[in-house]
Formats: structure tokens, C-alpha cells, sequence
């Protein structure tokens, strides 16, 4: 099994539910440091209100203190047209137009019916493509929803390849409440790769249940090529009850192997993981950390 593209969330959905504003400088450190270790891809921010997600409401400073070169590696959620110009006017390329499948959870997290996000994609897409960027695809709530429980794979499928998405070079599967299982993971990344093959797809994922790790490797196995992780599983959605931190990088990293990811690796991740969630209050939910940080020195992987 080849290993997947991960893209770093720390920044996005990793810092959505602490409540709490990281200055700009100490995220360009953070986005410097993943970048320097190897990560491919971060997510760096959101365009959501800042006066409902205050986590994000520097995004934009944070976009302009980075260099075009590394902003190539980064991506920004988004919701709206106007997101998208905004963001692209400060130098973003790469964005991340999100959706949920679920009517009801599209409107506590939007604002909006599921319908009206859909009418409005392609004005996204023609206003990312004007500056030669990429625009994901981004489905919530694609397996199960806070309110109305869970969700037909048809109503995913047929998101995926409605007209209006084509632009989309990729589509992201979220399992926002991370109440799916492996098998059901396969079921639909298999689906949808049959149905809109040309498309990468992402898989999203949480680690509530205990099932980060292991739907993220059905995933790679059924087609996914790009996974995404937080740091020490960070995260969650907090317009979806019930959600709770993202699959952790450190988890991820360990199981998957990419070719850059070694001891030395897994050793700063970890250091930066222990420095960014003590300065936040949060618990370290990894257990690939809690491995490097134990008495086994013989195994090459423990950080010494």
C-alpha cells in the first residue's frame, strides 16, 4: 500500500474547539516547522466568522506572512464565493469548499440548506481557477449526522456527481463525528472513486470511537490519496455535537510510513505536539506520543 499525502489540520480544525487565538507568529512557526519536517500539506486556516469561530479570525495575517512557496503547500476552508475571492486576493491557492451532505448540519454549521451551498459552488470554482488555484470538494457529515443521524451513501454519491462540483479537483469524505467503521469507510471511498475517477479523493477523519487510525488505512486501501491528521488529535467541529478530536498525525504518520518520515521525524513532531497543546490546555490524545515517550529505549522509534 503506497503511502498517502498527509495533510496537517493542527491549524484549522485542530484549534476550532479550544476557544482560544494563537498569535500569527506562532502559527507561521508552526506552518515553518511541519513544512521543514516533510509534512506535504497544512491546513492553515478558515474563513469562518470570527466572531463564531475565534480560533480562525487571523487566518488572513497569517496568509500574508507566508511566502507564495510556502503557501503552496497550504489550504483554507471555505464556504462561499465571496470566501473564495477574499482569500485568493491575499495570496491563497489552494481551498477547501466545504459542505455537508446532511441538510440539518449544513444549516447549524452554515447557515444554509445543503442546496444553496451546491448552487453557489461553481462562482467558487470559476473565481479559484481565475487565479490558477485548486478548490476541493469538501463533504461533511458524509457517513453520519449530529441530528439526523446516519446518512445514504446515495445522498454522497450523488453530490459528488452533480454538474455543479465538476470544477472540483478533489473531494474530501469527513467523518465528522467519527462514528464510522472500516469497512463502511471502503464501501463509500471505493464508490466514489468508481463514480468520479479522475478526482484525488480525501479522507477526513476523528478518532471519537477509536476508529482514526484504522478507517484512515481502509481508506488508502479502497483509493485515497491524501489523509488528514492534528497533532495529538487535536480538533473537532463545534456545530456537530458529539465531535470530538481529529486522528492524529503522529498515529497516522506510524502506521502509513512515508518515505520522510523517520525516528528523527516522529521525535520533533512529537516535541512540537507537547509544545503546542500544553500551550493551549490540551491533552496529548496520541498514542503513537505516548509510545515515543515511553521506557521501551530499545525500539528505535522511542525518543531518547
Amino acid at each position: 500500500m503506497t503511502a498517502p499525502v498527509l495533510r496537517d489540520v493542527t491549524l484549522r480544525d485542530g484549534l476550532q474547539l479550544t476557544g482560544k487565538l494563537l498569535p500569527v507568529g506562532r502559527k507561521v512557526a508552526v506552518v515553518r516547522r511541519l513544512l521543514a519536517l516533510g509534512v506535504p500539506a497544512v491546513e492553515i486556516g478558515s474563513m469562518a466568522r470570527p466572531d463564531l469561530v475565534a480560533p480562525m479570525a487571523n487566518t488572513m495575517e497569517l496568509v500574508a506572512a507566508l511566502t507564495p512557496e510556502e503557501l503552496r503547500h497550504c489550504w483554507v476552508w471555505v464556504a462561499t464565493p465571496r470566501h473564495v475571492e477574499k482569500a485568493a486576493a491575499a495570496g491563497v491557492r489552494n481551498f477547501q469548499y466545504c459542505l455537508s451532505v446532511s441538510d440539518a448540519h449544513n444549516r447549524a454549521n452554515l447557515g444554509r440548506g445543503t442546496e444553496d451551498s451546491l448552487a453557489a459552488m461553481p462562482e467558487a470554482i470559476r473565481l479559484a481557477e481565475s487565479v490558477g488555484g485548486s478548490i476541493q470538494l469538501c463533504l461533511a457529515t458524509a457517513f453520519t449526522c449530529p441530528f439526523d443521524g446516519p446518512v445514504d451513501p446515495e445522498r454522497v454519491l450523488a453530490i459528488a456527481c452533480d454538474p455543479r462540483t465538476a470544477g472540483a479537483d478533489d473531494i474530501v469524505l469527513a467523518d465528522t463525528l467519527g462514528q464510522a467503521y472500516p469497512g463502511q469507510i471502503a464501501a463509500l471511498v471505493t464508490a466514489v472513486r468508481e463514480r468520479t475517477p479522475r478526482r484525488r479523493i480525501v479522507f477526513h477523519g476523528h478518532d471519537t470511537w477509536g476508529m482514526g487510525v484504522a478507517n484512515t488505512l481502509a481508506a488508502v486501501a479502497a483509493g485515497a490519496d491524501m489523509v488528514d491528521g492534528a497533532l495529538g488529535g487535536l480538533g473537532g467541529c463545534p456545530f456537530a455535537p458529539g465531535a470530538s478530536g481529529n486522528t492524529a498525525s503522529e498515529d497516522i504518520l506510524f502506521a502509513t510510513r512515508p518515505q520522510w518520515f523517520t525516528p528523527a521525524t516522529l521525535a520533533a513532531l512529537v516535541a512540537l505536539s507537547e509544545e503546542l497543546l500544553t500551550e493551549l490546555g490540551e491533552s496529548n490524545r496520541s498514542r503513537a506520543a505516548e509510545g515515543a515517550l515511553s521506557k521501551a529505549a530499545a525500539f528505535e522509534w522511542v525518543v531518547n
